[in-house]
């Protein structure tokens, strides 16, 4: 599972950033998208790290951080489809990802979490 996670954490993160440089570059949007452009390669960050954690609290500690960057990411792309700097197409390929995301997270911190509280 962590591979899997670690992989689509950081191809999102390439995504997110190629995604940044044309908000930037095309739309001539900065705030938002700076925001969009650390939470969502936050993501891949945290999972990198915790898959390198030196215990298992450890690597509870960065999933949860990288859920709730997900969750962050899920924000900021519902807001920039809101507010038309993504289109339909674009946002329902990412949110589909993000979504995908935020479940593997999902079930890596509950398992993780209940063999925490096991030992």
């Amino acid at each position: 599972m962590g591979n899997t996670i670690e992989n689509k954490s950081f191809d999102f993160a390439v995504r997110i950033v190629n995604l940044y440089k044309y908000l930037c570059n095309e739309k001539k949007e900065f705030v938002l998208s700076k925001q969009l452009l650390r939470s969502g390669t936050s993501i891949g960050a945290n999972v990198s790290e915790g898959e390198k954690a030196q215990s298992k609290a450890d690597f509870y500690t960065k999933m949860t951080i990288a859920l709730k960057e997900a969750n962050e990411t899920d924000y900021w792309l519902r807001l920039m489809y809101a507010t038309e700097y993504l289109t339909e197409q674009e946002f329902e390929s990412l949110s589909k990802d993000i979504k995908e995301i935020i479940s593997l997270l999902v079930a890596i911190t509950k398992t993780t979490k209940q063999d925490l509280i096991k030992k």
